[in-house]
């Protein structure tokens, strides 16, 4: 392996570290996720520059020790310390991502997706062009692919806020009954309003695969006594 990176190679590893996060911040920034196109693009060559410095430590190291044998057991070189502080340090920017509501947690998939990109970005700039391309793949592959590909029907909590209390509890466990959507747990609740008594419902389902959330939230909504109807994450 020769002991210098040429300008070209330089050139290389920049411009595949933009390919690469560029094609997995494109997706994030499709889907409206806080960290878009140009963040996933400046982690993954802000990694590659750190490595690319890494390596070259490690290099002049090495030419430092042939010019100078006496001090060779003095020169060390760790090629992993730099590195190691990329992979560390991107937490703090994942972590601003990740938004945390009363009743949700969004963005863990944008965090990693950061990490995921700081890694490519690391293997680039180290030259190792088989190791980023296909871990882009998978990478690009998981965030595209893997919801379509497996669907877990997992438990939602869904909230519902009206005033009609015994007509729309019997409109509710028909419409669930209909759409096969199973009732797992449910708490009930009331508060008062400008506008009187409002009841509150939490129920906690399990939706079939051919149904979306979306769609019972907006059938719901329908109903002309329903106040508010939201999912909440459990």
């Amino acid at each position: 392996m020769a002991l210098k990176v040429t300008t070209v190679e330089i050139i290389i590893r920049l411009l595949l570290a933009v390919l690469i996060a560029g094609v997995i911040g494109y997706d994030r920034e499709y889907k409206n996720r806080p960290a878009g196109l140009r963040t996933h693009i400046l982690v993954c060559v802000g990694a590659c520059v750190i490595a690319m410095i890494q390596q070259k430590i490690g290099f002049q190291a090495i030419q430092f020790a042939r010019a100078f044998p006496q001090y060779a057991g003095v020169v060390r070189a760790d090629e992993a310390r730099l590195i190691a502080q990329v992979v560390s340090g991107i937490g703090f920017l994942g972590a601003g991502t990740i938004i945390v509501t009363r009743h949700s947690i969004l963005g863990l998939t944008t965090a990693a997706s950061l990490w995921a990109t700081a890694s490519l970005g690391l293997a680039v700039g180290m030259g190792y062009y088989e190791i980023a391309i296909i871990s882009a793949l998978v990478v690009i592959g998981v965030l595209t692919f893997m919801q379509k590909l497996i669907h877990v029907d997992t438990l939602k909590k869904i909230e519902v806020k009206y005033r009609d209390k015994l007509a729309t509890k019997t409109y509710l466990q028909q419409y669930f009954a209909t759409k096969h959507i199973t009732i797992n747990d449910v708490s009930f609740n009331t508060e008062q309003t400008a506008q009187g008594e409002v009841y509150i419902n939490v129920y906690k389902i399990k939706i079939p695969r051919q149904l979306a959330y979306t769609q019972i939230v907006e059938d719901i909504s329908l109903r002309s006594d329903i106040v508010k109807v939201r999912l909440i994450s459990i």
